[in-house]
């Protein structure tokens, strides 16, 4: 057997001896929705420390578990704290936590994170809507021999953000009356802010946002068939393009200060979703 499918078949049997619960959407939690955990009728926790083989975030301030339960009825299954490729795991596991979700039955991922703006249109404490990702800058998590028992070999990539998940992400933030702007992700390896010239090249590329995770997760999740839609808290603009250092504190801070319209959103958004399914 495939050993990165072999790891994964060992996961999820460690998970399910734990907890028999089905997920429909699944959501990852990025910087600013940590204690977003707070708000779902919780029905059981994992902690990722508890899952035989699984990777463990290191990032200070993700608690590192996942969360089963209901948000206004609907199914979910919420990582609250993500692995990341800078923290020195094989791409395999990075996206280890969104394979196994999609095994214990979740058909759509929703993918949140803090990122950095590219786009000068674009202020700190805006969300955007992802309406397409680059990637070309770390590895692709489907890089080694294909896991036939999960998607085909060379996947399409033309429509990876649904664009009925975006109509619906759309018109849940005209209703409830928050500002979603749009764009293209870009995920860079970190840990390190880019600089002004990298910052440059994104922009030439034609990314709006900048960040250290996500595209990968949404690769994977495409390539198992599950529906992917996305939001970037824009908690910065990109090296360069004003003229202040950068800092973590600064990220976490613009997080917190958007964190409640940020919630209201995506619980929206979801309950808007399942609606849909």
């Amino acid at each position: 057997m495939n050993p990165v499918y072999e790891k994964l078949q060992k996961c999820y049997e460690s998970v399910k001896q734990k907890v028999d619960f089905q997920p429909e959407i699944a959501l990852v939690l990025g910087s600013g929705l940590g204690d977003y955990g707070e708000s779902i009728d919780v029905v059981a926790t994992v902690n990722y420390n508890d899952i035989e083989g699984f990777p463990v975030s290191t990032v200070e301030g993700h608690k590192g578990r996942f969360i089963f339960g209901y948000i206004e009825g609907v199914p979910v299954v919420c990582m609250q704290g993500r692995v990341h490729y800078y923290e020195g795991y094989p791409m395999t596991d990075v996206v280890l936590p969104t394979r196994l979700m999609k095994m214990m039955g979740a058909k759509v991922l929703f993918l949140t994170n803090a990122a950095g703006g590219l786009n000068y249109d674009f202020q700190a404490g805006d969300f955007m809507m992802i309406t397409d990702h680059i990637m070309n800058f770390v590895p692709s998590p489907l890089i080694g021999p294909n896991i036939n028992e999960l998607g085909a070999r060379f996947p399409d990539m033309s429509d990876i953000y649904k664009k009925d998940l975006q109509k619906i992400l759309r018109d849940t933030a005209k209703e409830l009356g928050i500002k979603l702007q749009e764009g293209v992700y870009i995920q860079l390896s970190g840990p390190n802010y880019e600089t002004p010239t990298e910052v440059k090249m994104c922009r030439i590329l034609g990314a709006d946002a900048a960040g250290m995770s996500t595209a990968a997760e949404a690769v994977a999740a495409n390539h198992m068939g599950m529906k992917v839609c996305g939001i970037s808290c824009i908690t910065n603009l990109g090296c360069g393009m004003l003229d202040v250092p950068l800092s973590h504190t600064e990220v976490q801070e613009t997080a917190d200060r958007v964190a409640v319209d940020f919630k209201k959103l995506v619980t929206q958004a979801i309950i808007n979703i399942y609606k849909y399914m």
